[in-house]
């Protein structure tokens, strides 16, 4: 009975992500045309409403012609990872509010996190071309990079409350922010890096690889990568909240704020070189993470 219900969760979750990843992607395009003193999609339905799902039906309704694809079994492996990942997110997220207890939660967390790269990697070999192959190089190691960094920080905010249950978290509001800032800025750092987003956009940087890793996709593959990675950015979101801030109610308006900070940092933050990145990371963000044991302890 229990099994039934969190996969049911799961799959209701997995439907409410994806109506508010349609209308972030539309908020978005809003957002960056009024940053840009532009004005964004208004055209279709009222005010624009209905663009991403006319989005939707033009991505759904292209297709390639059998023979001139470049893509290999490897590749569709890929983005069906990327998919599986997606979807096991949602189930971890309905676990939280399915009211079965579990403490090992940050660990299964950390097992779907460590799947990213794989899937990233596959769909960069598998497209047979060397732009998509460097892109997805350069983002797995930006994902292990962040996942590095992403154990440390969870210790540390486990030592600060005393337990690695969510649950708890999700309880009461903690305000961990104001006892480890440091993680707190090296983490929104690394989930730029993970959803893959300005400055930190190394799978997709157009001005240097041409679209990335997702060159040779269109319709449905292109769409699953897409969407994919907005409902990433928004867990990601959601568990920044949970994480530093505490609190059902808190959790629930600063994810819409992490979110903003995504579209934020898209429109004003310029390209960091992959290597000072590199180097920042490994060379001062590790030391700054250990010397927070310290401080913490």
């Amino acid at each position: 009975m229990v099994c039934v219900y969190l996969l049911f969760s799961s799959f209701l979750s997995f439907i409410l992500i994806m109506v508010l990843v349609a209308f972030f992607i539309l908020g978005e395009r809003k957002l960056l045309g009024y940053m840009q003193i532009r004005k964004g999609p208004n055209k279709v339905g009222i005010s624009g409403l209905l663009q991403s799902f006319a989005d939707l039906l033009k991505l759904i309704v292209k297709y390639k012609v059998v023979g001139f694809q470049l893509r290999s079994w490897l590749s569709w492996l890929g983005v069906m990872v990327l998919v599986f990942v997606s979807c096991s997110y949602c189930v971890l997220y309905s676990y939280i509010y399915s009211g079965v207890y579990s403490g090992e939660w940050l660990l299964w967390f950390l097992i779907v996190t460590s799947l990213t790269g794989y899937s990233l990697l596959s769909v960069g070999w598998g497209s047979f071309n060397k732009y998509a192959l460097l892109g997805s190089v350069r983002s797995a190691f930006g994902s292990v990079t962040f996942e590095a960094c992403f154990m440390c920080i969870v210790v540390i905010v486990a030592l600060v409350i005393s337990s690695y249950d969510f649950r708890l978290l999700l309880g009461e509001v903690w305000l961990s922010v104001f006892v480890v800032p440091v993680c707190y800025m090296l983490w929104l750092v690394g989930i730029l890096c993970e959803g893959n987003r300005t400055p930190f956009d190394y799978a997709e940087s157009e001005s240097e690889l041409v679209s990335g890793l997702n060159l040779e996709y269109c319709n449905v593959p292109f769409t699953c990568l897409f969407a994919c990675e907005y409902l990433i950015m928004f867990i990601f979101s959601w568990v920044t909240s949970l994480l530093f801030f505490g609190g059902s109610l808190v959790v629930i308006g600063l994810s819409m704020f992490h979110l903003v900070f995504f579209i934020w940092s898209r429109a004003t933050l310029p390209r960091v070189r992959y290597d000072v990145f590199v180097g920042f990371m490994w060379g001062w963000a590790l030391m700054l993470l250990i010397m927070s044991f310290f401080f913490v302890l």
